[in-house]
């Protein structure tokens, strides 16, 4: 089908995609042939002290064609790539795999024109948005534009048209980071953990390798205030720019404002990128939320209970006594409305018996909604334990994705993934990372509301274990899911 064309300054690629990679993210490597059949390795051209620079568009965009009319980018690949400077390198990307080889050189019926008459920079036409997606920068619109320093993070990122002019695009030379130079230099290049919640956060760091020779050890600070809260000696085998993932401790946030600062105690070369700072927490609302437990027994009434505990441990709300019915069932119980000021609580559920409430004497079940929305609940108490908790973090808004809203299908998956959930905020982000902790996909969502079903091509992915996650406000919500 022919797209149309948008008068806008950029054209939708997918239209809830809304934000393009942020500045400051890691880029993991990526391997694309050009028309002529040329290899590009990003990370040859990064390890080689270059800055890279990157054009997302597609042939049948209008302001892609607006701005590669202005020259911009072959202009500075011309004074910067091989036959110049030799400082940085330049690509175009169509980034449509519908279109093909008869657009890019203006004879097909999507396309503005002839892109390729007269340019001497490489271009590369996907076949899969994955094989460039997986790197972990997406294609959110058209023309998109990243500007990747040697240490493999994004300086810039933006519509080309605003950030690609020719002046400014010869700005960003010299402005990276030094290249390596000092056998050890471990660096911090930013923080990957959550940073609002009732519950304690996990600290996670990229720690970098901006050293020659390899970083094998590490110890990483936290504090707060000037207090330690947590230290984690790391130990691994990360070449020239490799970076990791390291989760340093747990951290319990105490206000809604708490300074972590996270720093490399380790003697380096250069202490300049050992430390980095995060306000993280404790999530905070200014409005009273409205509760609403809506409660299912079995024939068993009488051994189920719950309570909702403040953040203290202190009981905010208990529940009625419920009785036993004269036969096996399921029987609804009238719905408990509470309203309740701003903290974060903890839904507790007792079973005195122990042996929940499913099965042979009916099925029971217990879930929440705060302002109206529902954030899961807990329905199977099967087992040993007589009780089962789960925080009630929307209460302080946040809202937490439970499994009657969130669904990931098929899975095993083979072509696409389905991501299938309740938006009860408007923006959303999609990860799916693989098991040594890359992100392959990478998406921020917006303006969401009601049911939501997102789909994510995986065929060009290898086989193997991933894990899905989706994020609002701080919370995540994971899934196991398998490419086969």
């Amino acid at each position: 089908m022919k797209k149309h064309l948008f008068s806008a300054l950029f054209c939708s690629a997918t239209l809830a995609v809304s934000a393009q990679t942020p500045v400051g993210t890691y880029v993991e490597n990526f391997t694309l042939t050009d028309i002529n059949g040329t290899v590009h390795n990003l990370y040859d051209y990064t390890d080689a002290g270059k800055m890279v620079v990157i054009d997302v568009s597609a042939t049948w965009c209008g302001p892609c064609w607006s701005y590669h009319g202005t020259g911009a980018l072959s202009d500075f690949y011309t004074a910067h790539g091989p036959s110049g400077a030799n400082d940085a390198m330049a690509f175009f990307i169509e980034g449509d795999p519908s279109t093909n080889s008869a657009d890019l050189h203006g004879t097909g019926t999507n396309t503005q024109g002839d892109w390729v008459t007269g340019e001497t920079m490489p271009i590369i036409d996907l076949t899969s948005a994955a094989s460039f997606e997986n790197s972990g920068m997406v294609i959110p619109y058209f023309p998109v534009m990243y500007v990747i320093c040697p240490n493999r993070t994004i300086i810039k990122a933006d519509v080309a048209g605003s950030i690609g002019t020719l002046s400014l695009l010869n700005s960003y030379i010299g402005t990276c980071p030094p290249v390596a130079s000092a056998p050890s230099d471990a660096a911090l290049l930013s923080y990957m953990g959550e940073t609002k919640a009732c519950a304690p956060v996990d600290l996670v760091v990229k720690l970098q390798n901006n050293g020659t020779a390899a970083l094998t050890s590490a110890t990483i600070t936290a504090t707060v205030g000037g207090s330690t809260v947590a230290t984690y000696n790391w130990s691994g085998n990360l070449g020239t720019y490799d970076a990791a993932d390291v989760t340093i401790g747990q951290y319990q946030p105490v206000t809604t404002g708490d300074l972590v600062t996270l720093t490399i105690t380790n003697t380096d070369a250069n202490a300049s990128n050992n430390t980095i700072s995060k306000t993280i927490g404790k999530a905070s609302t200014a409005a009273s939320n409205n509760i609403t437990v809506k409660v299912t027994l079995d024939r068993w009434g009488s051994e189920t209970s719950w309570k909702i505990r403040k953040s203290s441990g202190a009981v905010a709300y208990s529940s009625p006594a419920y009785t036993d019915a004269a036969s096996n069932g399921n029987y609804p119980q009238p719905d408990v409305n509470i309203v309740l000021p701003d903290d974060c609580y903890t839904l507790e559920v007792l079973d005195s018996y122990g042996d929940g409430f499913d099965g042979s004497y009916g099925n029971g079940s217990v879930q929440v909604f705060v302002n109206g929305s529902a954030i899961g609940g807990v329905t199977d108490f099967t087992g040993a334990d007589d009780n089962d908790k789960f925080q009630l973090e929307a209460v302080a808004g946040m809202q937490e994705l439970g499994a009657t809203t969130f669904n990931v299908f098929p899975n095993p998956a083979s072509d696409v993934l389905n991501v299938n959930f309740e938006a009860v905020n408007s923006i959303y982000t999609v990860e799916l990372t693989d098991i040594q902790g890359r992100v392959v996909m990478n998406q921020e969502l917006s303006g969401l509301t009601g049911s939501q079903n997102i789909t994510i091509p995986v065929s060009d992915l290898a086989k193997g274990s991933y894990l899905l996650k989706v994020t609002s406000l701080g919370v995540s919500t994971s899934a196991h899911v398998v490419i086969k």
